[in-house]
Parts: structure tokens; sequence; C-alpha cells
């Protein structure tokens, strides 16, 4: 019979080392989401002719769509407060959501219309860490085509620029107007004997001051630059891909400081209101909103 050689056992375990990262490696990681120009004009279409500030803004809070759910309730529920009042409760109540999407708490119907429609928020949102520059050429199409049927232009509260790249800035950067439109009307030639003028509602909006400045809400601190197809939060371009979302922190964000896994958030130090329906109505029609029911620690300021 013949003899079976003996293999020394230090090499038998140095194999198995060596075979291992071969059965410990998972799958590779999912890649990114590609989006064709035309369905990139539809993601944008309901918000293509919001004013520049306002839409960089909800482009990164998309990003992080987990966290706009329980954002737009809180926004919800704490409508009523104002500047200051305002700014102390999101700082005071140690919230746990991106700045990005905490920058957005003083507009409550541009969260309630995020979380209305999660799977276009977190379509929106990838679009935007995958092809950022692709993104923001859907938007200028789709401006040049509402300017161009007439729809958009300069008003009391935006100031429409020409070119190369159409821009929306708010005439008083200190009140940011939330717009209302049917992208099945303005994106297309006006019907016989419409009223061009009234394709567009600005009359809904925020007072946003200088007590938002840490999330960048001053002047010029939230803004496009469109021939470089960039975007700037609190004056930093913002880098988060899709290929570091996992780890990406904007760097005029770093200094926020983010609770622990596990923090419990202290109790409410202020009253829970949610908005009336005639309030809700206001959003969704570009109305300026009616008078504040809530007596709470302040009023919304609005008009």
């Amino acid at each position: 019979m013949q003899r079976m050689r003996k293999v020394p056992a230090a090499l038998v375990i140095l194999a198995g080392f060596a075979a291992a990262p071969a059965f410990a490696q998972g799958p590779p990681p999912p890649p990114p989401p590609s989006f064709p120009p035309q369905q990139l004009d539809q993601l944008v279409s309901r918000i293509a002719l919001y004013p520049d500030p306002l839409l960089a803004q909800i482009l990164a809070a998309a990003t992080y769509s987990n966290d706009i759910p329980a954002a737009a309730q809180w926004a919800d529920q704490h409508h009523y407060l104002v500047g200051q009042e305002l700014a102390n409760a999101i700082q005071g109540d140690q919230l746990p959501w991106d700045p990005s999407v905490q920058a957005l708490l003083p507009f409550p119907s541009v969260l309630d219309m995020m979380n209305s429609d999660m799977n276009w928020t977190a379509q929106l949102g990838n679009a935007f860490l995958a092809q950022q520059q692709d993104v923001m050429d859907a938007v200028q199409r789709q401006r040049g085509i509402a300017q161009r049927y007439g729809y958009l232009r300069s008003n009391g509260q935006v100031l429409v620029g020409g070119g190369p790249y159409i821009t929306i800035m708010p005439v008083n950067p200190a009140f940011v107007v939330v717009p209302w439109y049917d992208p099945g009307i303005v994106f297309f030639p006006p019907r016989p004997g419409f009223v061009i003028g009234g394709g567009i509602r600005f009359g809904f909006g925020v007072s946003i001051g200088g007590f938002f400045a840490p999330w960048g809400w001053a002047p010029g601190g939230i803004r496009f630059d469109w021939g470089a197809r960039a975007v700037y939060l609190n004056n930093a371009r913002w880098g988060r891909t899709w290929a570091n979302r996992g780890v990406y922190v904007h760097p005029a964000y770093a200094g926020f400081r983010r609770p622990a896994p596990g923090f419990v958030r202290p109790p409410e130090a202020h009253a829970v209101q949610r908005r009336s329906e005639p309030e809700r109505a206001a959003a969704r029609e570009g109305r300026a909103a009616p008078r504040e029911e809530h007596r709470g620690a302040g009023e919304r300021e609005r008009r």
C-alpha cells in the first residue's frame, strides 16, 4: 500500500488563511442608477421653477430621503414658530437629521410635498447623487421651456435671469416664495384663451432671516454655479455622490453635533400644533397663508 505523505499542520493553517478572503468578500456594491434625460426632465419638473436657493436645498435634502418623513412631521407640528424661536427649537430638540434636511424645516409645505411622494423623493435624491450635472441640465431645459412659452418671467417676488443660464432669485432674499404650478400646463404650449400670467402663482412664501444662517440661509449662502454645474450650501461646494454617500460630511456642516446612535431626544419644550387645513390649502394653491389660527410662542410671518 502506498504511504500517504503528511502535510505539516502549519502549511494547512496558512493555506486556510490565504483562502479566507475569497469567502469573506460580500457581494459588490450596487452600481449607480442611470436616468435618461427624459426621465430627469420629469423628475425635476415639479420643482424646476422654484427659486434657486430653495431648489438647491431640496436637491441636497432629497439625497437623505430616509430623513424626510420624520422631518416633515416635526416641521408641521412646529410650523407656528418663527425666527429665533424656530432656530432655537431646531437646535434644542437635538434633531438627528442631516443639516441639509434641517435647513428645510422653515418650509413645512415643501417637506410635506416631498413626504407625500417618497418614491419621487428617493428617485430625485438618487439622480442627484449619481448624475448631478445631468439633473442641473434638466432643470435648465425645463426652465427654458416655461420661459419660451411665457409662463416664467420676473415679477414682484422673483427675478428671472436670461442667459446663458436661467436663474430664479428672490427679490427679497429674506422672503423665499414657494411657487405653485401645474407641470402639465407650464411646460406645454398655452391653450387658446388661457391666461399665461396665472400659470405660476407666487403668493405663498416663508420669511427666512439671519436666524437660519447656520444652515446656510444668508444672502448668497445657498446657490448654483450653473456654468460649473456646482451647488453651494452654506458657501461650501456640495460634494455628496453615489460613491461617497455613506461617509460624506458636508464641510459647512462639520460643526453640527449629531446625536450618537441610541440617543433619546429630550421632551418637547414647546407646544405641538399641526397646520390647519386652510394653511395647507394656501401652500397647495400658491396663495398667501391665512392668519395663524394657533396662539403659540410666535406667529409665522408670511404674506
